[in-house]
């Protein structure tokens, strides 16, 4: 189901195939959990380390939940005390992590392609939760299955992702997954906010948001990522909210009914209002922490049945 059957590094080169059954492995999955009958028994004598070398909250959380919830040994590493944080390598790491004899790793690294290195120096299945600017798959797969359980597909939706696109390793994920199911992906921001030479992912590219906007089906709204940007990108707060900030005006430029989604955490008045953010119907960014529990759960129990240790 998955690229080689033992990782999950990115979602570009994933077919529609490989990615179809993995949401409706998370669909029951969403089932299973609002019942309280996930089977705890799946991942019974695996362990799951989660290693986290940036902050995360929503992650992280999720996939020691999703672990547990399947019956896993969960550990989760704070580089921040670890001997990472004191000059350890990341080949070292690997050795370390090797002599552990872990099943699954979880892996979130500031630097583009960690995952993918440390994939080749361990036994366990590794999961890409985010590295550098490059990928974020399991986001997307959440925020598809988000959007697939309110639309019943993907195929022929129109979907906005919207605002600091440059440094977002979850509008890259994204455009790799909807772009294969058959969405079409309009990006929209600020010029200084836009990859170059994006389109050639299968994007239209929009620096006006009542454009980049109009009739589309779902707005997904992007976290500014001020730590990762140098000055000069974006004027202040309330300029950039003016121009490129979600709120009810915007958004009726959208679909009527059109879904709101946003993969936190929010800077409510810089990148969203308030408002909108907590629409009764057409945000689903409370749905879209649910769905990440379930598709964790799905992702770890595919990559524990092809895992070197098991």
């Amino acid at each position: 189901m998955l690229p080689t059957d033992r990782h999950l590094l990115a979602i570009e080169g994933m077919l529609p195939p490989q990615i179809a059954p993995l949401l409706d492995l998370a669909e029951s999955y969403v089932l299973l959990n609002r019942t309280g009958t996930a089977p705890r028994e799946r991942l019974r004598g695996r362990t799951l380390i989660n290693l986290f070398f940036e902050d995360s909250t929503r992650t992280r959380t999720s996939f020691e939940l999703a672990g547990k919830r399947l019956g896993a040994d969960v550990i989760t590493m704070s580089v921040a005390t670890s001997s990472v944080n004191k000059g350890e390598t990341l080949l070292d790491t690997a050795a370390t992590l090797n002599a552990m004899q872990c099943d699954l790793l979880v892996v979130r690294h500031a630097a583009s392609g960690a995952p993918a290195l440390l994939a080749r120096k361990v036994e366990a299945a590794v999961i890409n939760a985010g590295d550098g600017t490059h990928e974020h798959p399991t986001q997307a797969l959440l925020d598809a299955l988000t959007i697939r359980r309110r639309r019943a597909t993907l195929e022929g939706l129109t979907v906005a992702i919207c605002g600091d696109v440059l440094h977002s390793r979850v509008a890259r994920s994204n455009i790799h997954l909807l772009t294969a199911m058959g969405s079409r992906v309009r990006v929209v921001g600020p010029p200084t906010l836009i990859p170059a030479e994006i389109e050639r992912l299968g994007v239209s590219v929009h620096h006006d948001m009542r454009t980049g906007l109009a009739g589309v089906d779902v707005v997904m709204m992007l976290r500014l990522q001020q730590e990762r940007m140098a000055r000069g990108l974006v004027p202040s707060a309330r300029e950039y909210f003016r121009f490129y900030g979600l709120d009810a005006t915007k958004l009726a430029w959208a679909a009527p009914g059109a879904l709101v989604m946003h993969p936190g955490p929010m800077n409510r008045g810089v990148e969203i209002s308030s408002d909108v953010a907590d629409h009764p119907t057409q945000s689903v960014i409370r749905e879209q922490v649910e769905m990440g529990v379930a598709v964790r759960m799905a992702v770890l129990d595919v990559l524990s049945r092809h895992g070197a240790n098991g």
